[in-house]
Parts: C-alpha cells; structure tokens; sequence
C-alpha cells in the first residue's frame, strides 16, 4: 500500500471518473487504474463500483477512502512540519480564495508580502466558497479568503474588512437620475446575477428578497464573473452590484455606466480569513493577515452605518 494509490482514489472519488481523475494526477487512466487494482487486489476489496456512471465508492470503500484521506492530511503534515520553523518564514503556503475577491484584493498586498517574505512561496487557488472550506477540511489549503460565515467547528475566521455594496447602471436605467440607491429601488429593475455557488450572487438575491417584499419583481440574467457583468451593463439596459474593491478602477469616463453608492445603511458584505488550523504555520499566516490588512484601505475598516449582508 502506498500514498500515491491514497491519492489515486482519493481523486476518483473527488471527480468520479478515472479519465479525469488521471489527469488531475498528472498521470495516465492505464497507471491510475493498474494502481487502483493493485491496491484492492491487496485489501480483497472492491473500492469502486465501476457499473454506475459516474463511478460511486462501495460501501467498504467509503470507510477506505475516509481513512485514506486522514493518513494523506498526515503525511501533508510532516512536509509541513520540516519547512515549519520559528526562527524563519519558510516554505509552502496554499491559499483559496474566492473569485469576486481575489482579482481585486490579492494584487493590493502580494508585491509586500513577497518582497517582505522572500522564502515564502505562495500558492493561490480561485475557488468557490465551498470548495475553498473543503480544500481547509482536507487540508489541500492553508488558508482561505471568504466572504460568508462558517459553520465548521474546526475552521477558523478572522474578519479583515466590511466591504460595501454599489450599483453599476446603464446609462439608460431609470435609477440613474438618483444621486444615491436605496435598497427598495432594488425592487424596481432586473438585476444581472453571477452564476449559482457564487456568494456574491447569494447575498444580492438576498437585498434583492428584502425589497421584493413590496413588489413581485423578476431577478433575471446570470454569468460567470463581475468583469462580464460589467460589460454587459455597458452594453445593454440593465443593472449589477459590485463590491467597493470591483470598483476602484472605474474611472467615470465610461460613456455607458454609471456608479452609485447605496444611502445608509450600506448593504455590505465581511471578508474573512479562513484556517483549519493552529499548530502549524501560525508565523506565516500572521504574516500573510498582516500584508493583507496594511495594504486595505481605511473606507473599508469602517463598520458604522453598514448593513453587512450574510
């Protein structure tokens, strides 16, 4: 038995199929497989049941894969613990973070952070909220940047910053004669939404539901990243919310959109760090908090006549 036959079913059971599962392993479906048959013809078990589509786990190759994916944390561990030293910051350092934080957030502080910590080699992974708490939970990641709260008792948070909400209108909306938004103009317009998983999308349904109480407006028209909602609101009637950082490069001299914060209380959204946790690279991650939070701007430490949206 071998760490690398772990891995092997570790990555059928994450993408239930083998084809995939090679090739996130960088291996050939041949190699994975023979070693998946190596490993059950040892145990006298069939791990897999290959009849079904997508390939399902047995019911003995459940308990297999839960320990497998203990003893794999464990060894990730001890790599960790030989880069892990307190005198110096070293090593690997494996972070998620969420898409309509990252492009906006991360280019503010790596520069410092990597001029600061040379030794420091940082992995970052733009993911999903639930996929950044899986990567924790499976120790794949170190750290995580999310905008949501966590359920897990064994993930920590720290919050870094209450971000605000604004509106990013079309030239031609209704809305854009009014010198500040208000959560109940919300119920007057569609409202171009990111794809389901994003908790962007979730929050804005969210203020979206507190107006809708008035009216039975619709909530239309969904894509992939705020940088197509954008556009689409310059090229087309229609509206989006951003969050404060998206929209620090708008300049105003873009003929087809117009941005308008919200009156108080400003709906808003928490940015928090997230670890699994704390025995291990604690010196990085103050590091890592601290470069993040020299390089927010004040606006975004204020918490007073804010409205922050979960």
């Amino acid at each position: 038995m071998t760490l690398t036959q772990l891995k092997y079913i570790v990555a059928v059971d994450k993408y239930r199929h083998f084809a995939t599962a090679a090739e996130k392993s960088f291996v050939t479906q041949p190699t994975l497989s023979m070693q998946i048959h190596k490993l059950e013809d040892e145990l006298n078990v069939v791990l897999f049941d290959r009849s079904k589509s997508p390939v399902v786990p047995t019911e003995i190759g459940e308990k297999v894969l839960e320990q497998a994916r203990i003893i794999l944390q464990d060894a990730r561990r001890i790599t960790d613990i030989v880069q892990y030293q307190e005198t110096s910051l070293s090593g690997t350092f494996r972070v998620g973070v969420i898409p309509t934080v990252a492009p906006y957030l991360v280019p503010r502080f790596l520069h410092a952070f990597l001029t600061d910590y040379p030794d420091v080699e940082l992995v970052f992974e733009e993911a999903l909220t639930n996929d950044v708490i899986e990567g924790l939970e499976n120790d794949e990641l170190d750290a995580g940047i999310i905008a949501t709260p966590v359920k897990a008792a064994h993930i920590y948070t720290e919050d870094l910053y209450v971000e605000p909400f604004a509106g990013y209108l079309s030239t031609s909306h209704p809305l854009v004669q009014k010198e500040k938004l208000t959560v109940d103009d919300l119920d007057q317009t569609n409202i171009w939404l990111l794809n389901e998983g994003h908790c962007f999308r979730d929050q804005t349904v969210k203020i979206c539901k507190e107006s809708a109480k008035k009216s039975n407006s619709a909530i239309e028209f969904r894509s992939g990243n705020l940088e197509t909602l954008k556009k689409l609101v310059e090229q087309n009637y229609g509206m989006t919310l951003l969050p404060w950082t998206a929209t620090q490069h708008f300049d105003g001299n873009c003929s087809n959109a117009v941005l308008k914060d919200f009156e108080e209380p400003v709906p808003s959204r928490k940015v928090r760090l997230a670890y699994g946790r704390k025995h291990l690279k604690q010196s990085i991650l103050k590091a890592f908090r601290e470069s993040i939070m020299a390089s927010v701007p004040e606006e975004l430490m204020k918490t007073d006549q804010r409205m922050v949206i979960e």
